[in-house]
């Protein structure tokens, strides 16, 4: 699954469908009686169960507020995520979750819609855009940086898959452009 051929976008939308199927533990809040969900089907639960279930059933019933997700908050997971890559020198990555900007995407979208409906407020949602864009930025830049010396082997541990696919055009399109200007084409 590395992505190559594939187009950023593609691989996000296909990655956010295996994403958004994967388990995630949740804590009910409130007793529910069975419950027909989709294509599934929830058995009673009592309010303090902790079961798994898929991402988007959790978030269907954590949008009714009847189920907590277990997972660090994400604004928390940006923060520690966006400090640790001030604090690495300019060709030095952190080591990003491979589901990182799946995460991102998902809570900026609920975020911006939530502050449209008045669940948030817009200055939350701007922060929240501005430090994803500091963190992207950041990590662009040295994948730029690493692109025209190291090779996948040596950071693939660090970086996502999308980024991946970003790192590994860039370093063909860097070994073009040397190519080109040393006459090796």
């Amino acid at each position: 699954m590395d992505g190559e051929g594939e187009s950023i976008t593609g691989l996000f939308e296909r990655r956010e469908r295996e994403f958004m199927l994967s388990p995630v533990r949740v804590t009910v809040k409130s007793p529910m009686e069975q419950l027909e969900v989709g294509d599934m089907t929830l058995e009673k639960m009592r309010e303090g169960e902790s079961l798994e279930l898929p991402r988007w059933v959790a978030e269907e019933l954590a949008e009714l507020n009847v189920a907590d997700v277990q997972e660090e908050a994400f604004e928390v997971e940006i923060f520690k995520a966006l400090t640790r890559e001030k604090m690495l020198g300019a060709q030095q990555l952190s080591v990003l979750q491979p589901n990182f900007y799946l995460k991102m995407r998902r809570r900026l979208a609920a975020v911006k819609a939530g502050s449209e409906k008045g669940k948030y407020r817009r200055e939350d949602y701007e922060r929240l855009r501005a430090t994803c864009y500091d963190l992207i930025g950041r990590r662009l830049s040295k994948l730029l940086s690493v692109s025209s010396s190291a090779n996948l082997q040596t950071i693939g541990e660090k970086i996502t898959p999308e980024e991946k696919v970003f790192f590994t055009a860039s370093r063909s399109r860097s070994e073009e452009w040397k190519r080109s200007l040393l006459g090796d084409s």
